[in-house]
């Protein structure tokens, strides 16, 4: 068959970790004195990078060494959080099971830093599972751009018109737009209304199987 990938984002796609993020955001903000509202977590945080995340909260750029040293000290207390209850979405196991048995490539693209994308593969114990594993470090440009998406395609060798993306952002949905691939909303986060349109939607992976994504790819 020919060559297909299947690319996931992970906050929110692989593991609901919104949650978590939200509490290490809270702790953060409060650590600066910085007000938040959850309605602002859901207008700027969910799917977002931490320059902009920052910048928006704190009202001035951040940038360069203190964002680097925000950014570290926040996704530390992420971690810290998040360590001892790494979870995936239901099903999604199986689903990256089927995909694999079936040859697919597979794939991990996400905005979130290096060391978070190593705390959830390292504890799901998937890595050799994945093709190609990209974080913030690995782009210049962030979603809603598609670099990393067009970046993690020609890693693994596929033409992006041969990719699924997974997304649950209106930032990463976009960008798996962009970038000329499929899209699967996964709605742990935000609502179908609350997306750019996608081509299919889920809640868990029991919701979708390899027919649905050669069905997507030849659509």
């Amino acid at each position: 068959m020919k060559q297909q990938c299947v690319i996931f984002d992970m906050d929110g796609v692989i593991c609901h970790t919104n949650p978590d993020h939200g509490k290490a955001f809270e702790a953060f903000f409060d650590k600066y004195q910085i007000s938040h509202s959850q309605q602002e977590f859901e207008d700027h945080m969910y799917g977002k990078h931490n320059g902009y995340i920052m910048s928006h909260f704190f009202k001035r750029p951040i940038t360069g060494d203190e964002l680097k040293n925000l950014e570290d000290e926040k996704e530390s207390m992420f971690r810290e959080i998040y360590k001892d209850k790494v979870e995936t979405i239901p099903h999604y196991l199986l689903f990256l099971d089927e995909l694999k048995s079936l040859g697919f490539k597979t794939a991990v693209a996400t905005s979130a830093p290096r060391a978070n994308l190593d705390l959830i593969i390292n504890a799901l114990n998937i890595g050799d599972k994945m093709d190609s594993m990209m974080a913030s470090q690995d782009v210049q440009q962030h979603k809603p751009n598609p670099e990393v998406y067009l970046k993690s395609a020609e890693r693994v060798g596929v033409s992006p018109s041969d990719c699924v993306v997974f997304e649950d952002s209106f930032s990463g949905v976009t960008a798996g737009l962009n970038a000329g691939m499929k899209v699967v909303g996964v709605l742990s986060s935000h609502t179908k209304e609350q997306l750019p349109p996608c081509h299919f939607y889920i809640n868990d992976y029991s919701e979708v199987n390899v027919d649905k994504i050669l069905e997507l790819l030849n659509s």
